[in-house]
């Protein structure tokens, strides 16, 4: 586990810079929402792309991982979705809440997951994550959209958003990329290089947007709607997604892959969609925030657990 430690211990170096920078007033503040434009429409794809693209998936079970990584999205969007009313009764989470909890209990951040099998995991490690981020796009997108809906405080623009996710470059780069798979020449060498330099960039610049996105103030006076968000994403979530998959035959690396997809923290991008459609987008940065900084301890565990099964 200090190994693991160890490897992921830059990721969160690059997160606390990026938090630091955000404060410095050398940096203008108009800075940071410009670079968290530029990657989504361009570093990011990029970098999705190239990593499909170069894989090497021989020797991959990847059937099962991915039935499991859908079976486990779905379970956890049944479960996200009958806890609201025991939530409500209980008055823990108020509706304005609901719909951030709901996100942050279910989405996560790849590219932190991306960066971490960079350092972590040989190249496939990478294009595995790569792939299961174009596999759950759209599928927790589309929850997410209607449960910020239904709970909004103002009304959603529904054919602005569901063309947002026709559009999404995230989703377009990988059906591009494993289009270029399918052909039988490979990608024109100098262009991969090209896109293989900004892949390298998207991962630095990716984890700064993240650490200017965080809330410290947050982590000193948490309330427990909070803690129940930390626990449905960073303890619920891991534990089903695993015990899924080695139901589900899945063994060796590839269970060692998906045990880091599913322990890593929420995404920033449900923050964008809370402020869009009226949910509450302060508490979704909270969540973030303290989700950020306790899976710094629960990543390494989690990773040692699954390493542990892939062994056996």
């Amino acid at each position: 586990m200090p190994a693991v430690f160890e490897s992921i211990l830059p990721i969160f170096l690059l997160i606390a810079a990026g938090n630091l920078l955000r404060r410095f007033p050398g940096v203008d503040n108009a800075a940071w929402p410009g670079l968290e434009q530029l990657g989504f429409w361009f570093l990011y794809p990029a970098l999705l792309f190239v990593t499909i693209v170069n894989a090497d998936f021989s020797g991959l079970g990847l059937d099962a991982l991915f039935a499991a990584l859908l079976a486990a999205i779905a379970l956890m969007i049944v479960l996200l979705l009958a806890l609201w009313p025991p939530l409500r009764a209980s008055g823990l989470v108020a509706r304005s809440q609901y719909s951030s909890l709901f996100q942050t209990g279910l989405r996560w951040n790849g590219f932190m997951a991306l960066a971490i099998a960079e350092e972590l995991f040989p190249p496939a490690g990478a294009a595995v994550v790569a792939l299961v981020m174009a596999v759950i796009i759209v599928p927790v997108n589309a929850a997410s959209v209607l449960v910020v809906t239904r709970f909004a405080q103002t009304g959603g623009g529904w054919r602005r958003v569901f063309r947002g996710l026709a559009l999404n470059p995230l989703i377009l780069a990988s059906l591009a990329a494993l289009a270029v798979r399918w052909q039988p020449f490979g990608l024109y060498g100098p262009l991969n290089e090209t896109l293989d330099l900004v892949g390298r960039a998207a991962l630095g610049m990716g984890l700064l947007a993240i650490g200017a996105g965080l809330r410290p103030g947050d982590v000193l006076r948490p309330r427990l709607s909070m803690w129940i968000a930390v626990a449905l994403k960073l303890a619920v979530f891991p534990l089903l997604l695993i015990s899924i998959a080695v139901g589900f035959g899945v063994r060796g690396p590839e269970l060692h892959y998906l045990g880091l997809c599913a322990a890593v923290p929420t995404a920033m991008n449900g923050y964008l969609l809370a402020r869009q459609l009226g949910g509450d987008a302060g508490f979704y940065a909270a969540v973030v925030t303290l989700q950020t900084a306790i899976a710094f301890f629960t990543i390494p565990l989690v990773l040692s657990v699954t390493a542990q099964l892939a062994s056996g």
